[in-house]
């Protein structure tokens, strides 16, 4: 783990400095994947190593975390507003909570900019970062969504090679439109496309293209694609979820941990891996590290300081 001045403390933590940080850490040794023997202290290793990256998709989007304090083999719980005990230095963003299963009406997110924000969010066994669409800006105001995302969810009986054949589709009917995504496997089943917009339209102009896209793709292919959450139509298939548009929805940032047996993440793919789709399948937190040291970040044109992408058509 890339920090400084670490120190055995009494007890079971350690005391660490991230650039300039002080972090009381608990249990490195604890293991988080029980059938790999994986611990915290190297899932730590992972997310320093692609910290640039993942700090990069985690830019001023309010983050949704899922836990597993006792590692992915004990239950889990999903945490919107920020725990206490949060460090002083986090930044915070207060928002409207529309819908809340918790009769909230307003949440308060974590926003994670550096590398000790990611060590205190694995120390409490955050393995999965969930985030929306959309960024907020220096004083919160939310902003319209800077990316389209196309989840591709493999119904029973169908994996990654049909959501590699779907992709390929989907950005064939993207670059028509003058839109170009990138492919990141979701370190669980399926699949997500990110493809750059301009910020200037809203969620539910994007959903709707989404939709669109969905129902176009199911039209020309039924016995691939399916448009519809209905779990009936979706053996041997993919679901195109369009929904995950709604700004009230996140998906997993990429980059991220995933919180399944074996230590999977979020992994950017490139389009020739897509075309070898009987060889594709998820990565381990150690490949994603490997291949981010080796080829930088495969996901530079989705980072805050690319350029906006454009519009999408709207009929």
């Amino acid at each position: 783990m890339a920090t400084q001045n670490a120190r055995k403390n009494e007890g079971e933590d350690t005391v660490v400095e991230v650039e300039g940080r002080r972090l009381r850490l608990r249990r490195l040794e604890k293991v988080l994947y029980p059938s790999t023997g994986t611990t915290k202290a190297e899932v730590l290793t992972y997310v320093t190593t692609v910290a640039p990256a993942l700090l990069a998709q985690l830019h001023q989007r309010p983050l949704t975390r899922k836990r597993w304090p006792d590692g992915v083999a004990s239950s889990s719980f999903f945490e919107k507003n920020v725990p206490r005990g949060m460090p002083d230095w986090v930044r915070t963003v207060e928002l409207d909570a529309p819908g809340s299963t918790k009769n909230r009406e307003k949440i308060l997110y974590p926003l994670v900019e550096d590398l000790a924000g990611l060590v205190w969010l694995v120390n409490l066994a955050a393995l999965e970062l969930h985030v929306p669409q959309w960024r907020v800006g220096p004083r919160g105001g939310v902003h319209h969504p800077d990316r389209l995302v196309v989840d591709l969810d493999p119904g029973e009986g169908a994996g990654l090679a049909e959501c590699a054949e779907v992709a390929l589709a989907v950005r064939e009917r993207l670059a028509d439109d003058g839109l170009e995504c990138l492919p990141v496997t979701s370190g669980s089943k399926g699949m997500q496309l990110y493809a750059p917009v301009s910020g200037e339209q809203d969620a539910d102009v994007l959903r709707s293209y989404a939709h669109r896209l969905a129902q176009g793709l199911e039209k020309d292919r039924p016995d691939l694609v399916v448009s519809r959450m209905t779990k009936v139509l979706r053996g041997g298939k993919v679901l195109l979820d369009w929904s995950q548009n709604n700004s009230a929805k996140t998906t997993v940032a990429p980059y991220s941990p995933r919180g399944r047996e074996r230590p999977c993440a979020a992994a950017p793919r490139t389009w020739d891996e897509l075309a070898d789709a009987d060889a594709l399948r998820q990565l381990t937190l150690e490949e994603v590290g490997e291949r981010y040291a080796r080829d930088g970040d495969l996901l530079a044109d989705l980072g805050p300081d690319a350029p906006p992408g454009p519009r999408v058509p709207t009929s």
